[in-house]
């Protein structure tokens, strides 16, 4: 039987097609890895990231309070801002918080300059004003001194009245 030239013919015809059919399902494998690659690469890859360790995250953050300072760790000394910028707090990596008051500071030109001057020339001078009304209610009989003399050309006993309170002599002004 076996030595039948058709039993041979079959054997090879049938290992022919089982050939052609392993080679067909190899195709369509290798034809379905190709849309699953071009599939992938039409889609962004979702990769997840995580952070084990701080960076340095030298920046400013806000808080309502110092007690929100207390709360938030730190790694390196962190500023803190209140919400309407007038403290600061600096937290430093021990925990430690030093506390700030912040004023804005408005740029003067010269007239505000010479507003700021004539304002402290007005209270000068009404401080020198309250100053001489005091010394004019005083009694002036207790400022004087009395001394008497004789005059040495006509030989007549003199008296004299002089103030001893302190009197002001005006200023001119220097050029």
């Amino acid at each position: 039987m076996y030595n039948n030239a058709y039993a041979r013919n079959y054997n090879n015809v049938f290992n022919q097609q089982n050939m052609n059919e392993q080679i067909d399902y190899q195709i369509n494998q290798l034809q379905q890895m190709k849309r699953q690659i071009e599939n992938n690469t039409q889609q962004p890859a979702i990769n997840q990231t995580f952070q084990l360790a701080p960076t340095n995250n030298h920046t400013i953050r806000y808080a309502n309070t110092i007690d929100d300072v207390f709360k938030e760790q730190v790694f390196y000394d962190t500023p803190f801002f209140s919400k309407d910028m007038s403290v600061l707090w600096i937290k430093t990596a021990k925990g430690d918080i030093k506390s700030y008051e912040l004023n804005e500071i408005i740029p003067k030109d010269n007239k505000d300059f010479e507003i700021e001057y004539l304002k402290s020339q007005i209270e000068e001078l009404k401080g020198m004003i309250k100053n001489d009304t005091n010394v004019t209610n005083v009694v002036s009989k207790q400022n004087e001194t009395n001394s008497s003399g004789h005059d040495e050309t006509t030989r007549n006993e003199f008296k004299e009245s002089k103030s001893t309170s302190i009197s002001k002599i005006p200023n001119g002004k220097k050029k």
